[in-house]
C-alpha cells in the first residue's frame, strides 16, 4: 500500500498523495481553530488570568497569540499544550503601532472590535500577500457607523488602521451576507458603544463569539434571529476553558472516511456546534454512513465522537443557500464526494467562498478539473457530475491550507494519485495533516 508521500516533512513544498486500499483507526484532531482565536482574544481583555487549555497550535492561531502580545498582556505557556494570559480588562490593551496578522482573517477582522475600546492611537493591522487581498469594508463600515475610526487601503482592503479612545454608539446592523467574522467584530465594538447593538444575518452563523461572551458574563440578547450587546460593559470574566476538536479539521477524514474508510475512521472529542456541522446533513443525503455519538460539552460547545464508513454508492445531492453559512469551510469537500457520486451535484448560495484564502470557487473547480473530474463553475457556486472513479493528476494549493488538505485526500482516493504543490501551506491550521493520514493507514 502506498500513501501520501513527499520529500521533506520538515518543509514540504511538494506532496504526491497515491492511492491506498482503506483508512482505519482513530484520530484525534486538531484542537478548533475559532474558539482558540477567540479565547486569546477575550483572555487579553478580561479581569481575571485565564488558563487556556489545548489552544491550537499553527500559524493562524500563533498570529493571534502574537498579536496579543503585542497589546501588551503577558502570556505563559505555549499552543498545544496550556496557555495562561493575564487579561487587561476591557479597556486595558496598550497595542503596538504595527500588528501582523500574517494569514489570519479572523483576527484581522475581530481585533479591530477590540483595539477601538483601547487609548491607542493609529495602530496598523496588516498580513501577507494574500490576506491583503481579503476585503476588510466589510467590518470598517459598520464600525465606522458607530463612530469608530477604522480605515483601510484603497478598495477597502488591508492594511487598517484603528484608532481607540473614540466614543461609540450602538445601533442595528443587517449583514447581506451571513459571517460570523463581521458579526463576532461588531458585537465586540458593542461592548464599548452607548446603548443596543444588534447584528441580523439573513442566516445564523457560528455563534462561538456569542457563547464565548455568555460564559463571561456578558449578556447577549437574542430577538427574531439578531442578536445584540447592551453596552458599554464594565467588566469581563472567561473562565478557564479546554478547547474541543475542530469540526473543519475533522472534516477531512470524515470525506476520507466515507470514500475509503473499512471497517471505520473515529474521531473522538469534535466539537458538533451545530451552526458549524451542516456538512453531516449533507452526506447523510449522498447516503455516506457516518454516526454521532454525544459526549459532555466542552467550553460550553456541544461536543462528541464521529463515526464514519465507506460508502461506495454516492448520490448527488443540491446544496442551498440556507445551509450554506453551517458548512462554508466545507464547501469544497463536497466537491471532492461529488466526484464519486451518481449524478450532478450543484452547490448554490455560496459566493462567501470567493473572498477566503483564496476564490475557492474557482479554485475548486481548477483542482477538481486537474484530477480529471467533471466540474463547473457557477457565479454563487459550483457543479460537479461524479463518475465511478476520481483519474488523479496535479494541482497547486495557491496559498490556501483546505485545498492542500483537499488535495492530499483526493490523491488517496484516486486511481493514479494527485501531486500538491505548495502542501506547506496546511500548518496554518493542521501542521500535522500528513502525520494523522499516516496513521489511519497511508504511508508518509
Amino acid at each position: 500500500m502506498t500513501g501520501a508521500r513527499s520529500g521533506s516533512l520538515g518543509a514540504m513544498t511538494t506532496l504526491f498523495a497515491t492511492p491506498v486500499a482503506a483508512l482505519a483507526g482513530t484520530l484525534h484532531v486538531p484542537t478548533d481553530k475559532s474558539i482558540t482565536h477567540r479565547a486569546l482574544l477575550l483572555a487579553a481583555v478580561s479581569d481575571r488570568t485565564v488558563t487556556i487549555d489545548a489552544p491550537l497550535d499553527s500559524a493562524d492561531t500563533a498570529a493571534t497569540l502574537g498579536a496579543v502580545e503585542a497589546c501588551r498582556v503577558a502570556v505563559e505557556g505555549h499552543l498545544g499544550g496550556r496557555v495562561v494570559v493575564a487579561g487587561r480588562g476591557l479597556r486595558g490593551l496598550i497595542p503596538s503601532p504595527a500588528i501582523d496578522c500574517m494569514n489570519a482573517g479572523t483576527l484581522m477582522r475581530l481585533l479591530p472590535g477590540l483595539l477601538i475600546g483601547s487609548q491607542a492611537d493609529h495602530v496598523i493591522l496588516d498580513g501577507d500577500d494574500s490576506l491583503r487581498g481579503r476585503p476588510m469594508a466589510r467590518v470598517a463600515t459598520p464600525l465606522r457607523r458607530m463612530g469608530a475610526a477604522v480605515f483601510t487601503s484603497p478598495g477597502g482592503l488591508p492594511p487598517l488602521v484603528v484608532s481607540g479612545g473614540v466614543q461609540l454608539r450602538g445601533m442595528r446592523h443587517d449583514l447581506a451576507v451571513s459571517s460570523a467574522q463581521v458579526k463576532s467584530c461588531i458585537l465586540l465594538a458593542g461592548l464599548f458603544a452607548d446603548g443596543e447593538t444588534w447584528v441580523s444575518e439573513p442566516v445564523p452563523s457560528r455563534d462561538h463569539t456569542e457563547r464565548m461572551l455568555r460564559a463571561s458574563g456578558v449578556e447577549v440578547m437574542s430577538v427574531d434571529g439578531a442578536v445584540g450587546i447592551r453596552g458599554p460593559v464594565a467588566h469581563l470574566n472567561l473562565p478557564d476553558l479546554e478547547v474541543p476538536g475542530d469540526f473543519s479539521s475533522a472534516a477531512f477524514h470524515l470525506v476520507a472516511g466515507a470514500l475509503l474508510g473499512d471497517p471505520d475512521v473515529r474521531l473522538p472529542g469534535v466539537n458538533l456546534n451545530p451552526l458549524r456541522t451542516g456538512l453531516l446533513g449533507v452526506m447523510r443525503r449522498m447516503g455516506v454512513d457516518v454516526e454521532v455519538i454525544p459526549g459532555p460539552e466542552v467550553a460550553g460547545e456541544p461536543a462528541g465522537e464521529l463515526v464514519v464508513r465507506r460508502t461506495d454508492d454516492l448520490r448527488a445531492t443540491e446544496v442551498s443557500p440556507e445551509e450554506v453559512p453551517a458548512m462554508i469551510d466545507e464547501l469544497p469537500l463536497v466537491g471532492l464526494l461529488a466526484a464519486r457520486a451518481r449524478g450532478t451535484t450543484r452547490v448554490r448560495g455560496a459566493a462567501e467562498l470567493r473572498v477566503k484564502e483564496s476564490d475557492r470557487i474557482t479554485a475548486v473547480v481548477r483542482a477538481l478539473r486537474g484530477m480529471g473530474v467533471a466540474a463547473e463553475e457557477l457565479p454563487d457556486g459550483f457543479a460537479v457530475t461524479g463518475a465511478p472513479t476520481i483519474p488523479g493528476g496535479s494541482m497547486d494549493a495557491g496559498h490556501d491550507h483546505r485545498f492542500a488538505m483537499l488535495g492530499a485526500v483526493a490523491g488517496l482516493a484516486s486511481r493514479d494519485g494527485v501531486r500538491v504543490a505548495g502542501f506547506e501551506v496546511a500548518a496554518v491550521s493542521y501542521p500535522r495533516f500528513a502525520f494523522d493520514l499516516a496513521a489511519l493507514g497511508a504511508v508518509v
